[in-house]
């Protein structure tokens, strides 16, 4: 897919929407924060001395409750507008993150709620997220920033608006997150299809792969002894095969695939990658995220298991998301 000509970046404070304009900034992107939305239509307009349609810079735009004379409404009728006109490109990204998340990064910056200069950190997230809901709602992407770290944060925007990210395009088609989770962790609150890679072989139990990861090809040579992975591959594929065109045509920009296993480091990490080659193959744009690679490093594990294990994982103190790098060293899947 294209880069766009306008990415407005938006959601709730204390999610990362700095750090978002920061990224694309260095992706060269021209950063703009808190613009007044009635001024959206000058910024898209050609400026004096360029001629109508000439080449220039992609815009990111940075608009929350802090903007001047900000209605969520007006802001989706300009987007849809702006899109509309001259042919652009206006992707809209919604920032999300836990309520307890943002309370602990409020807390951490002693930064007051922008809608709660004299009240509690958590009536302002409340009311933000009231305020906020249509919005959310029509949103192009939305991006759940409760676990990430700044370099996660980095890598999944280089992932999604790189000019090169090394990842297949298609013109006009959608771009397609394949991404791992751990359960144990819970479900990616931006995934359109969670797809659970559990029944699978686990390496976990082999001392020699367990300290590897679905990155590693042996882990891969593990997996696909297992007499299933091959026909749920294929099965998966399949229903990829005749959804996503059907996506396209209902003008979705973005769809994001979610494979989850217990710990997200063996199945679910292998899995993503073997699928996300598939889709490249058969020329759709993917961007790769692996959310609790990093975590499941740290841990240590990928124990077999039905629902994810009891209590809640501690959560990371920073807002951001990656693509990792590379792929599995051994793969015998079948093209798409």
């Amino acid at each position: 897919m294209s880069v766009p000509d306008l990415v407005l970046v938006t959601g709730m404070s204390g999610a990362g929407r700095s750090s978002v304009l920061a990224v694309l900034e260095d992706l060269g992107f021209e950063a703009i924060d808190n613009l007044p939305i009635g001024l959206l239509d000058r910024l898209a307009a050609p400026m004096e001395g360029e001629a109508p349609g000439g080449a220039r810079a992609p815009f990111a735009v940075g608009v929350d409750v802090r903007t001047r004379d900000f209605d969520p409404d007006q802001l989706t009728r300009t987007a849809l507008r702006l899109g509309a006109e001259g042919g652009r490109r206006v992707v809209t990204v919604f920032l999300d993150c836990e309520d307890e998340q943002l309370m602990r990064r409020f807390a951490e910056t002693r930064r007051r709620h922008p809608l709660a200069a004299d009240r509690p950190v958590a009536d302002g997230i409340a009311l933000e997220r009231r305020t906020l809901a249509p919005l959310l709602e029509r949103a192009d992407l939305r991006l759940d920033t409760s676990d990430l770290t700044p370099w996660m944060l980095k890598e999944r925007v280089r992932g999604l608006f790189a000019p090169e990210g090394g990842h297949g395009s298609t013109a006009g088609g959608p771009t397609v997150t394949v991404m791992s989770f751990a359960f144990r962790h819970g479900l990616p609150r931006e995934a359109d299809m969670v797809v659970d890679a559990r029944f699978l072989s686990n390496p976990h139990y082999d001392p020699v792969l367990r300290p590897l990861t679905g990155l590693d090809g042996a882990v891969g040579t593990h997996i696909e002894t297992d007499p299933d992975f091959h026909g749920f591959l294929d099965d998966l594929s399949a229903l990829l095969r005749r959804t996503l065109p059907r996506y396209e045509q209902e003008g979705k920009a973005y769809l994001t695939i979610a494979i989850g296993c217990t710990g997200g480091r063996h199945r679910s990490v292998y899995t993503a990658e073997c699928l996300a080659r598939r889709l490249e193959a058969a020329g759709w744009s993917i961007a790769r995220f692996h959310r609790d690679l990093e975590r499941a490093e740290e841990n240590g594990d990928d124990r077999r298991g039905g629902a994810s294990s009891g209590g809640e994982a501690p959560r990371r103190e920073a807002d951001d998301g990656p693509s990792a790098p590379g792929g599995p060293g051994n793969s015998k899947e079948r093209a798409l």
